[in-house]
This record gives structure tokens, sequence and C-alpha cells, in this order.
């Protein structure tokens, strides 16, 4: 039986997701148990962010909101601090996590893999906050234009990441650079690796989210003005906050109304780059285009392809596969 689910259900339709979900309102994520008996009602609920910096970063980050949840619904909420993007799909689907805000790329195993129901992202009152997937050079560097980094060193993030990966392969090629034949991609293991690489002249030049990028400048992480910016992509969304498929209806329905009510500390806007609450959404109007890049990539949210992520994760800590 596969963890955190029943056994393959009976289903009018089930698209991409694993064998224990099931999809019969075709909109790409998996339904609610049709039996009420396998609901899960937690007196405690753990929330748990995307690691694309360090996890202790996001547990001070959205302290004052954890706090808020548990008074708002009425149920202890504890921060999961996860080490990886696999570790934090693999939580929501064994059961350990209820709540988390899954990174853009690693959103479709999530919903594929884990059961995981995506409905909000950070925003404000009229929009949703993207990010932009830029590429950054040393600010005393050569490099103005994309086609005059063939055959540098180039580190993309990991095979998961939208922005420090997949888009790259698609958005790069028409600017003039092809991953692969150009260069070959070094990865770094994060957005907040990549930009330090960079400054620190182990790379030439990095593909990486701006939203990370210039929370990291904001920090003092890294300095804004030894980079240049030598492209910049549209908009993306940014992390999706996504519940447990098998939550009580009730329950779920609680939680993004208490998300919806919530409205950022000042701490928090300064975190978030001045965006002041959760902005409602849908995988599958919000998450069509991140689709479509895995998919002209060859890396489509499938579990083949997420074994590949889990592997290359556990021996980047040096753990060997799983």
């Amino acid at each position: 039986m596969p963890a955190g689910g029943s056994a393959a259900q009976q289903c009018s339709n089930r698209g991409q997701l694993d064998a224990q979900y099931c999809d019969d309102n075709f909109d790409l994520v998996a339904d609610a148990p049709a039996d009420p008996r396998q609901w899960k009602d937690p007196a405690t609920l753990n929330f748990s962010y995307t690691p694309v910096e360090d996890p202790t970063v996001y547990q001070y980050a959205f302290r004052p909101f954890t706090e808020y949840l548990g008074r708002c619904t009425g149920r202890r909420v504890i921060y999961y601090p996860v080490q990886s993007n696999a570790a934090e799909v693999e939580a929501m689907r064994s059961g350990r996590l209820h709540i988390a805000g899954f990174s853009t790329g690693p959103t479709g195993f999530a919903v594929n893999l884990a059961g995981a129901v995506p409905f909000a992202v950070k925003g404000n009152a009229t929009e949703l906050q993207g990010y932009h997937l830029i590429a950054i050079v040393r600010a005393t560097s050569p490099y103005f234009k994309l086609t005059e980094l063939k055959g540098k060193r180039i580190a993309h993030t990991s095979p998961a990441s939208n922005s420090g990966n997949l888009a790259p392969r698609v958005l790069f090629p028409p600017q003039g650079l092809k991953p692969d034949e150009d260069y070959r991609p070094l990865m770094s293991g994060g957005h907040d690796k990549s930009a330090l690489g960079v400054a620190s002249g182990d790379y030439d030049m990095a593909p990486v989210a701006s939203d990370v990028f210039y929370r990291m400048v904001e920090r003092g992480t890294v300095n804004g003005a030894d980079f240049r910016v030598i492209y910049k992509s549209a908009l993306f969304p940014t992390s999706s906050f996504a519940y447990a498929h098998d939550l009580k209806p009730d329950l779920a329905k609680a939680i993004q109304d208490c998300f919806f009510a919530f409205r950022f500390t000042p701490e928090m806007i300064r975190e978030f780059g001045g965006y002041d609450r959760f902005f409602p959404i849908t995988y599958k109007e919000n998450w069509a285009l991140v689709r479509e890049i895995a998919e002209k990539t060859g890396a489509p949210f499938t579990r083949p392809n997420y074994e590949v992520e889990v592997k290359r994760e556990a021996e980047e800590r040096g753990q060997g596969p799983r």
C-alpha cells in the first residue's frame, strides 16, 4: 500500500495523479477521499515552507502566522522544518505534514505524488506575488548577454526547480544559449548557493528566482551592487500554499478561511517583498505555464522524475540513494 494513502481507487479520472488519488472533477488535484472514514482531523497541524534557503529563516519569518493559525483553527500548529524539496513532498505524502508552502517547480510533484491541494500564494489586494527567472553575473564580469556565456561555469539549482533549472532550458535557447550544448549545468543545491557562488567567482552566471535573490540582498546576505542582471523572464507564480487532500473538508475550508483573513505583520511584509496577505489561486489555472515548461523539458511531474530528484538530493547530503 502506498505511503499516506489507500490502495488504488476506482476513478473516472486520475490524470497524472498517483494511484491512491482521484480527480473526478478534472481540476488536476486530488479529491477528498470518498469515504469519510479516511478523512483526517488532527488536533495538531504541521506546517512547513519550502527550503529554498536555511529552514530556520522561514520558521522565524512565519512565526506570527503560525501562532495566528493556531488561534484561528483552535488547534496546535507546529512548524515542521524540512531540508529538501523531496523531504517536504514525502512528509505530506506520508501524512506527517498537513499544510505546506511548496516551491514553484516541486508544487507539481506535491500535487501528483502527495495529494497536495494548492489554494494560495503570497500577494496583495489585487494580485498574486510572482517572480522572474533572472540570470545574474558579477558586476565586474565581461558578460552582458547570454550568448557570451557559452562554455562558461553556469550554476543551476536542482533538477526539479522551475526558475533554477527547467525554465532556463526552455527560455535560454531562444536567447542563443542552450543548456547541455553550450554549457554543462552545475547543480548548486539552491538559489542562495547559486547567488553566493556567483559572488565568490565559483560560477560565471546563474539563473535564480528573483524573489529569493532580492530577499538575500535585503537581508545583507549578498551585496546587490556586486551583481548584474543580464536576463529577466516573464512572471511566474511564487511558492504555493497547499493542504493535504485527505483533511476533513470542514477543516480544509477553515484553514483556507484563516489564510485569507490573515494580514502579514510589518516584519513579514518586509521579508516577503511588500506583499501583505495570501492570494487565492488554483493549480489548474495558475500553474499552467509551469506544467508546460516541465513537459517541454521532458521533466513532467511524474514518479520516475521524482525518484531522480530524491536520489540526487540524498547523494548531495552524502547519504547515498534511498
